[in-house]
């Protein structure tokens, strides 16, 4: 993770953190990214088609910053599926938290804990998923509600994903809700105190809901992003 930040500095990508080194405690020191984030109750802003679209175009940015470091060598935190890794280091959670705001318009992504080899189809379906957001629409409490396939079509295209990746899209996604939770549960086990109180407070039913509804509405995704 270092050694991504320090490159992410080296080609002028000024959306990330600095990474400034460790302490004395031994706590690493990155540079504060002025902004806000996306934390419940979601302000009116952060659920807009601006919003969205800026969330898209941060992450194409980052993409196109990273390509150039070579990910060989060091240790990663969490592998990806080995079908969505093709080398290129993703953020791997860019959640509505780990993305800073100013003036409603995404500025930086923080929070690279979960970063690694992985691909940009790895990383557009993760955020897809998350910002349409891609689940039961009865499991939606905010402005999104009813609003799943629009967003869907809306990111992917600010994105500007496709070809083969827009096919495979809506699996990947599926996969990555999958990995996801699968990591937020081995972290309940594990004894973590905020992934305990995650899990056992709805997460685990929420996420077979999730896994079912993949299934359920494959085609009707699909469908919602061709031409």
């Amino acid at each position: 993770m270092h050694a991504l930040l320090d490159h992410l500095q080296e080609v002028g990508f000024d959306s990330s953190p600095a990474f400034l080194g460790v302490d004395e405690q031994g706590r690493e020191v990155l540079t504060y990214v002025p902004g806000e984030t996306v934390q419940a109750p979601y302000p009116s802003w952060s659920m807009t088609d601006a919003a969205l679209e800026s969330v898209a175009h941060l992450l194409r940015r980052y993409h196109e910053a990273v390509l150039g470091f070579d990910p060989s060598g060091y240790p990663w935190a969490e592998r990806v599926p080995a079908a969505y890794d093709d080398g290129l280091v993703g953020h791997n959670d860019p959640n509505l938290d780990n993305i800073v705001f100013r003036d409603g318009v995404a500025v930086a992504l923080i929070d690279f804990d979960l970063a690694g080899p992985g691909s940009t189809l790895w990383d557009v379906a993760a955020a897809v998923r998350l910002w349409a957001p891609l689940r039961p629409d009865a499991d939606i409490h905010d402005a999104r509600q009813g609003q799943s396939l629009t967003r869907l079509r809306r990111f992917t295209d600010a994105y500007g994903l496709t070809g083969d990746d827009r096919t495979r899209l809506i699996d990947a996604a599926a996969a990555n809700h999958i990995w996801c939770m699968d990591y937020v549960r081995r972290g309940a086990e594990s004894g973590h105190p905020w992934f305990r109180q995650r899990w056992t407070t709805g997460e685990s039913t929420l996420t077979d809901r999730t896994n079912a509804w993949f299934t359920t509405n494959h085609n009707e995704l699909v469908k919602a992003l061709q031409a």
